[in-house]
């Protein structure tokens, strides 16, 4: 659930820290990059986020391990955190401009595991609202892929707006996952204490 939130904060403090920053026109990794005057204080902020991502993927595996027994979908989900980690954490350690860089693109596989939630809780009652979160999350996030690639609508993001669209996706990439980490959450409580909790929290969580 804090992950979001670092991401968010070294961000911002990275902007503050590179005056002349423009964000509509320029890319968050730019943040971390030769032009930056403070370069770490954006890629720590990465660096952490990764590690947190990996970290995630286990929780998320355990908790539909716990609710449904869903030991597959749990090992596919913490691999494919795991994987984000590893990009997220390699495009901190080679900042941009360096090739290596592009290992960030694997973080963008974070985008199947909502997917992957909604399939391990199938076999679970309840969390309906959590299951239709999943489900628009990974619509948003398809949408965001083929506007912020050209595949439609190709003059729609340019050289003029394309930070703006980058931060709209890193949002949407990111902040679900603190969302579903916190209703999980809940319904593990909920689980734990027993099932008038879990009615209570049936909702959303």
């Amino acid at each position: 659930m804090a992950a979001p939130l670092l991401a968010l904060a070294a961000t911002l403090a990275a902007m503050a820290a590179y005056p002349g920053f423009n964000p509509a026109r320029q890319y968050l990794s730019e943040l971390g990059g030769a032009s930056a005057q403070h370069p770490l204080i954006f890629n720590l902020g990465v660096l952490a986020a990764g590690i947190m991502a990996a970290l995630a993927g286990g929780g998320f595996g355990l908790a539909l391990a716990v609710l449904a027994n869903a030991r597959l979908a749990a090992l596919a989900t913490a691999l494919l955190f795991a994987l984000a980690g590893e990009g997220l954490a390699q495009a901190a350690i080679f900042p941009w401009p360096d090739p290596r860089h592009l290992a960030i693109n694997l973080a963008l596989g974070i985008q199947l595991a909502p997917l992957l939630l909604l399939w391990g809780l199938r076999g679970h009652a309840g969390a309906r609202g959590l299951k239709l979160f999943l489900a628009l999350v990974f619509v948003a996030m398809g949408v965001l892929t083929v506007l912020t690639k050209h595949l439609v609508l190709p003059g729609l993001v340019n050289d003029a707006n394309v930070g703006w669209w980058e931060r709209g996706y890193a949002i949407v990439l990111v902040g679900w996952v603190g969302v579903a980490a916190f209703a999980l959450d809940r319904r593990l409580r909920g689980e734990a204490a027993g099932p008038q909790a879990v009615q209570s929290v049936r909702s959303f969580s």
